[in-house]
């Protein structure tokens, strides 16, 4: 299993390759911002068209990943559908994916600003849930401690031999933990933007995915 380990509110967690975060000695896997049904919301607005099979392919991540970590608890931190009631729009084929995926684990619906809860799906519906040290919601809060958030999607930049590279990233200070977007198609926000600045303390750092995960200082805006 891809994966990068550290230390956060006393507790040994793993940032996985997907964007994902397992906490081994609660079984749990944590995902952020899945948007279910990006297409088929954009579809009915007569938006950009975008490929209708991005439910599937965030699917096939998260199963290898509750396949490789054996986990039998998951949190979903909000925005796990894109629209209130887009599920209902989404192919049988992957409601059922989801819900044999369900089976079995004790499954936890953080509420998002993009969906309240999909109330129609099993599992438990919360707007936000504690486990142990750490406080699990969709939108960090000012003076949180333990946090664990996802919401704005973090993405670092940074240049390495000459070549510039971007990746979704982890961003972790001593207060909150905030997690990449688990979906595919959903865009984010740089580490260095006006907001992430604010919100991360100066010793933040950033735990970039993909084939290969590793920790730098949280990119931001050169100082004047």
């Amino acid at each position: 299993m891809n994966k990068f380990t550290f230390s956060f509110a006393g507790s040994e967690l793993s940032a996985l390759a997907s964007g994902g975060l397992f906490w081994p000695a609660q079984d749990l896997l944590v995902v952020s911002d899945l948007h279910f049904g990006k297409a088929a919301r954009f579809s009915a607005v007569g938006g950009s068209a975008l490929p209708p099979y991005e439910t599937r392919e965030t699917l096939t991540r998260l199963e290898k990943d509750l396949s490789e970590t054996g986990a039998r608890q998951v949190i979903c931190l909000g925005d796990s559908f894109d629209a209130p009631g887009i599920e209902t729009a989404l192919p049988e084929d992957d409601l059922l994916w989801i819900s044999r995926l369900m089976a079995g684990r004790r499954w936890t619906w953080i509420a998002g600003n993009h969906d309240p809860a999909p109330l129609g799906l099993a599992g438990s519906h919360r707007s936000e849930m504690s486990v142990g040290p750490l406080v699990f919601r969709h939108i960090a809060k000012a003076g949180a401690t333990g946090e664990v958030s996802g919401h704005y999607h973090p993405k670092a930049r940074i240049t390495a031999r000459g070549r510039a590279i971007s990746r979704p990233c982890f961003l972790i200070d001593e207060a909150r933990l905030i997690l990449p977007a688990y979906g595919h198609f959903t865009g984010g926000l740089w580490s260095d933007s006006t907001v992430l600045c604010a919100l991360m303390a100066p010793e933040a750092r950033a735990i970039l995915t993909g084939k290969t995960l590793f920790e730098i200082p949280m990119p931001r805006r050169a100082m004047a």
